[in-house]
This record gives C-alpha cells, sequence and structure tokens, in this order.
C-alpha cells in the first residue's frame, strides 16, 4: 500500500517530482533536437583541431611541440563551450513561470 495517504500530500509530491520540458520547443522535438546539436558541437571540435593541424606539415621538431599545444588547448576550450543538456524543470516551477506570465501579459493590456 502507499505511504502517501492524503491528497494534499500526493499533489505536493506531484508538483517536486514530475517534470516538465522547459527548452521551449515541442517536447518531441528535442528527440531529434539534442542529438543534432551534440553532433554539431562535436563537428566544430574537430574542424577546430584540423585547422590547427593543418599547420604541422610544413614545421620541425620544436614548432611541432607548439602546434601540439595549441590543439589541446583549442580541444579544450571546444570541449567545454560544446553543447550540454540539462534536466526538465519540476512541475511546480513550471506553473508559477506560466502564472507570472500571465500576470506581464494582462499588465501590457
Amino acid at each position: 500500500m502507499s505511504r502517501i495517504k492524503t491528497p494534499s500530500e500526493k499533489k505536493s509530491l506531484s508538483l517536486t517530482l514530475d517534470r516538465r520540458n522547459s527548452y521551449r520547443e515541442n517536447d518531441k522535438a528535442s528527440r531529434k533536437g539534442i542529438p543534432l546539436s551534440k553532433a554539431r558541437s562535436h563537428r566544430n571540435e574537430r574542424r577546430s583541431v584540423e585547422h590547427e593541424l593543418a599547420a604541422v606539415s610544413s614545421l620541425s621538431g620544436e614548432g611541432i611541440e607548439v602546434i601540439e599545444a595549441n590543439v589541446r588547448s583549442t580541444a579544450r576550450l571546444k570541449k567545454v563551450s560544446a553543447f550540454r543538456k540539462w534536466p526538465d524543470k519540476p512541475l511546480g516551477d513550471v506553473i508559477v513561470d506560466q502564472a507570472i506570465r500571465r500576470e506581464k501579459r494582462s499588465a501590457r493590456r
């Protein structure tokens, strides 16, 4: 049997545990948009490293070490600024945000 007894307890748990999409787009679109954004950031990272490595063919010993350091720093910077997912918001927060937006809209009229 469930530990939650009263409807008010059920409602408060629902508002904290249930999640809603806060990306401001259709939740079905996230299914394609998130992998696309991740792939785009990975391609951008590889492209920047390839650009740095293009100069290696004409350099010798010490120049190659400098290029290697540049490649490592470029890769690290691109990885830090890459696409990151974030979790959906709790239902209670979404409802509060909707109420605030609704008040702002009605105040403009």
